[in-house]
This record gives C-alpha cells, sequence and structure tokens, in this order.
C-alpha cells in the first residue's frame, strides 16, 4: 500500500449556492486545485469536502494526474505552478489556484 502523498491537479465544476462568494450573475465557476493525497481518489473526496466547508457546490471533478503524469503527457508546466504543488504537498493541503466564474452570454 503507498503511504506517500503526492500531489493531484483537479479542475472542479460548481454550481451556485448560497453564501459562495461568486460574482452576481455567475451560474458557477471552474476552480483549479492542488490537492494531496495518497492516491487521486482521496484527492478529490478531499477537495470536494473543503470545497462544501466553503459553502461552495461542486458538480464535478476532472483530474488530470501527478506532476510526473502530467510531464509524461507533454504538460508544459511553470515554475509558479510546481511551487503551488509544492506548498499543496508540504501543507498536506488543497489549493485552490485559480478560480474562473462562468457567465450565461447575453441574451439567453
Amino acid at each position: 500500500m503507498n503511504t506517500r502523498h503526492s500531489i493531484y491537479t483537479l479542475l472542479v465544476e460548481v454550481g451556485r449556492a448560497p453564501r459562495d462568494g461568486l460574482p452576481d450573475g455567475a451560474t458557477g465557476a471552474a476552480l483549479m486545485c492542488y490537492a494531496s493525497g495518497i492516491d487521486e481518489a482521496e484527492a478529490v473526496r478531499e477537495t470536494v469536502a473543503i470545497l462544501k466547508q466553503a459553502d461552495l457546490s461542486p458538480l464535478d471533478v476532472t483530474g488530470y494526474g501527478t506532476l510526473e503524469e502530467r510531464l509524461a503527457d507533454g504538460h508544459d508546466i511553470d515554475t509558479e505552478e510546481r511551487a503551488l504543488m509544492d506548498r499543496a504537498l508540504a501543507e498536506n493541503s488543497v489549493i485552490v489556484a485559480q478560480l474562473t466564474p462562468f457567465f450565461e452570454p447575453p441574451g439567453t
């Protein structure tokens, strides 16, 4: 059994919820997260739990793997992104690196 934590890159889509802190008019958001876990399933569970505690409403999670897996897939990972991953690993935590709100197009 693997007991060494890795950092997983996760894209989490959230819907609206009371007190979620998303901008007025947003229909939801996408959050790029770096999460620590023994495996990706644990990283997803921890991320969803933390986002729910923050009054967000997770709808879907897409996993992009560990740093090593992403590099093997040809992803370009800059020093800032690596620093956030290192921080998540050192703190055994979930880091929300980017939040992109979704808005309905005008006239819909």
